[in-house]
């Protein structure tokens, strides 16, 4: 099973970063096996599992990540402090949420998320698993945190990404977006998240906002944060045709049209993906 060799991987370096007794060598280890892309790959595996046979292997991972941890305070030293602790931190909330996902399913991962008295990140972690798996129950919790003025940006983040799952939703993204758009921050954060929906969900109420942001969008290298780009991709797709826009003097050149289909291409290959978010 892949997921359980991934896990079982990240566990085993894990454990060598446990057995480190200098500062010098925790970061050796740290830096020579790219923990971080380990990582990275096995949680995003063990957010999406709901076998229970993963349980133990995920137990280990989380018991292994606590001793990283002592491992990391028992060493006096600044970049370990100010870099390494939080990200294992990161990462052993990531793996319990994710243990409680695989023992006890959706209604566990909503009685995290829902215990205030949780670490943030852990039910943070919990969020992203549930939206994730996307259940039909769980939309009234996403809406919430959409239509809450001031909720934390990460949940909304999340629920943003996870509106695209549920068919007939534009509307609650749409006024998401009208309510944000002025504040340059959010909307660097949270507009590429709502777009990527919009773009999922390809409902033609979103059809105005997009042809307001061929010539009122932000741009950016990044298709992916492009607002532009985003907006003359999903207008393609609802009406078949390239209007005029801000970005491209000449929208009908050949090269034009290759930009847009490798974007399209890269839009539809992450249609389904969640990206998660550093939660400070």
């Amino acid at each position: 099973m892949d997921a359980k060799r991934r896990l079982c991987g990240f566990t085993a370096e894990l454990e060598r970063l446990a057995a480190v007794r200098t500062p010098e060598d925790f970061e050796a280890a740290w830096t020579g096996r790219d923990l971080e892309a380990l990582g990275r790959r096995a949680l995003a595996i063990a957010r999406r599992a709901d076998s229970l046979a993963l349980a133990p292997v995920l137990a280990e991972l989380d018991r292994t990540l606590l001793a990283v941890l002592d491992r990391c305070r028992a060493l006096p030293d600044l970049r370990i402090a100010t870099f390494r602790i939080p990200q294992v931190e990161r990462w052993q909330h990531a793996a319990a949420a994710a243990l409680v996902g695989v023992r006890w399913g959706v209604a566990g991962l909503q009685t995290v998320i829902a215990d205030l008295t949780a670490p943030l990140g852990r039910r943070y972690f919990a969020f992203l698993a549930l939206a994730e798996r996307h259940p039909g129950s769980a939309w009234p919790l996403f809406e919430k945190y959409l239509l809450t003025p001031g909720a934390h940006h990460a949940f909304v983040g999340v629920a943003a990404e996870a509106a695209r799952f549920y068919d007939g939703r534009a509307r609650v993204l749409l006024d998401l977006f009208e309510r944000i758009r002025g504040d340059q921050m959010l909307r660097r954060f949270l507009g590429p998240k709502i777009l990527e929906s919009l773009y999922v969900l390809s409902d033609p109420e979103s059809l105005p906002l997009f042809l307001e942001l061929l010539v009122a969008g932000h741009t950016d290298p990044d298709p992916e944060r492009c607002e532009v780009t985003r907006a003359l991709v999903a207008v393609r797709k609802l009406t078949g045709v390239v209007p005029p826009n801000a970005k491209f003097p000449d929208s009908h050149q050949l090269s034009v049209e290759a930009l847009l289909d490798d974007a399209e291409q890269r839009f539809e290959a992450e249609r389904d993906q969640l990206t998660p978010v550093v939660v400070i």
